[in-house]
C-alpha cells in the first residue's frame, strides 16, 4: 500500500524536516503541497517527484487520492487547519507545537475518532539519536533503577529578542521535545516545577521544567546564554551513572543541505558517544562507550503509515499528546516559579 500525501505550508518545516524523510520512501507519495503564496523557484527543485503545487486549499483538500495532510504552518493556524482536514477525512500529521491548548487538542481527538481517522503531532526528536542511546542504556538496565534525569539543549545566542508570543518562546519551541522525550518514556508526571523566564535584557527565553515521579525526577532544561555546553543527558540510578555529551546530528546536516540518503548523514563523532558506569551482578565497577544509534526521523513516516494501514496505532499516543499540552500550557498560566499538580488523562474522560 502507498500512501498519498499532501502538505499544507512549504516553508523550511516543509523542505527541511520532512520532504528528505518522505521523498524516497517507498510507501509515501507526496502528490500536492498547498501555499499560501506560489514559490516557482523553489517549486522547480521538485520537479523529478512529480509533486503537484497549488495555492488553492481545496485541490488538496478535495482530492479523494490525498489520505494523509501534513500541517506545516504557523502555530495559530494548526487548530483551523487540522479540523479543516479532518472534515474531508484526512488523516493528520501537525507540526509543533501540535495546539497551544488541551482544550483545542482534544477536540481534535473528539473529531479524528468520530471518523475513525489518526491524528498526531510530528514528535519526530523521538528518534534523535542521542534520546535512541538514552533509551538504550534505560532498557539495558546497566544504572539500576534510574532516580534523576536531566536533560540539556542550550545555545549560545546573546542579544536575542524575547517573542511578545509564548508560544513561540523556547518552552514552546524545544519544550515541546524534550517534555514529549520524558512523557514517552515515564508517562504523565505527578507534579511539574516551572521556572521560565528571561535571563537577561535583550535575551531569548530560559525555562527549567522538573517532572517528579515516585522516586524519580525528570529536568528539561533551555538557556540560550551557556559558552560552555552541558552534557545532552545525564541519567543516575541505584547502580551507576551515565553522561551524553552532544545533540543528534540530523538536523546540522539538513542545515547544511544534506539529505538522508547520503553517506554519513546524522553519524554522531565517537569522541561524543555515551558514557556509562555502572556496578555489575559481581558487584564489580565497569565503564562502557555507548555508540550512537543512528537517527531517522523517517521512522515517524513509517509509523505512520502502518496506523493508516490499521496494523499499529499512532508513535505518539492520545494520552501523551494531551500531557505534553497540559506541561506546556501549564507553564504560561500563573507566575513562576511555581509548582502544578499534574492531570492524568486517559480515553474514556
Amino acid at each position: 500500500m502507498t500512501v498519498s500525501m499532501g502538505f499544507i505550508g512549504f516553508g523550511k518545516s516543509t523542505t527541511r524536516y520532512h520532504l528528505p524523510y518522505v521523498l524516497k520512501r517507498k510507501k509515501i507519495r507526496v502528490k500536492t503541497i498547498y501555499s499560501r503564496t506560489r514559490k516557482y523557484q523553489l517549486e522547480q527543485e521538485y520537479q523529478e517527484y512529480g509533486i503537484q503545487f497549488t495555492d488553492d486549499v481545496d485541490n488538496l483538500l478535495k482530492d479523494d487520492e490525498i489520505q494523509g495532510v501534513v500541517i506545516c504552518t504557523p502555530h495559530e493556524t494548526h487548530y483551523d487547519l487540522a479540523r479543516i482536514c479532518l472534515e474531508h477525512n484526512k488523516h493528520v500529521i501537525v507540526e509543533k507545537p501540535f495546539t497551544p491548548t488541551v482544550k483545542e487538542a482534544r477536540e481534535l481527538y473528539r473529531m479524528a475518532h468520530e471518523r475513525n481517522l489518526i491524528i498526531t503531532p510530528y514528535q519526530n526528536r523521538r528518534l534523535d539519536g542521542d534520546f535512541l542511546a538514552l533509551q538504550e542504556v534505560l532498557e539495558k538496565g546497566y544504572i539500576g533503577k534510574a532516580v534523576e534525569l536531566e536533560s540539556h539543549i542550550d545555545y549560545d545566542r546573546p542579544g536575542i529578542p524575547l517573542p511578545k508570543d509564548h508560544v513561540n518562546r523556547a518552552f514552546y519551541g524545544l519544550g515541546v521535545h524534550t517534555t514529549d522525550q520524558m512523557v514517552s518514556i515515564f508517562g504523565a508526571p505527578e507534579k511539574v516545577y516551572y521556572d521560565i523566564r528571561s535571563q537577561s535584557e535583550g535575551s531569548n527565553d530560559y525555562y527549567h521544567v522538573e517532572f517528579f515521579y515516585k522516586n524519580f525526577k525528570a529536568i528539561v532544561k533551555t538557556s540560550m546564554l551557556v559558552k560552555t555546553p552541558y552534557p545532552r543527558f545525564i541519567l543516575h540510578g541505584t547502580k551507576g551513572s551515565f553522561i551524553k555529551y552532544g545533540i543528534d546530528k540530523q538536523e546540522e546536516c539538513l542545515k547544511a543541505g544534506r539529505m538522508p540518503w547520503e553517506k554519513d548523514f546524522g553519524i554522531d563523532p565517537k569522541e561524543n558517544y555515551g558514557k556509562v558506569s555502572f556496578t555489575d551482578e559481581e558487584g564489580k565497577d565497569r565503564n562502557l562507550t555507548i555508540p550512537t544509534p543512528l537517527g531517522d526521523y523517517g521512522r515517524f513516516y513509517d509509523d505512520f503509515v502502518e496506523a493508516v494501514e490499521g496494523k499499529k496505532g499512532s508513535l505518539v499516543t492520545e494520552e501523551e499528546a494531551l500531557a505534553v499540552i497540559e506541561i506546556l500550557e501549564n507553564g504560561f498560566s500563573g507566575e513562576n516559579p511555581r509548582v502544578h499538580a499534574f492531570n492524568k488523562y486517559n480515553k474514556t474522560e
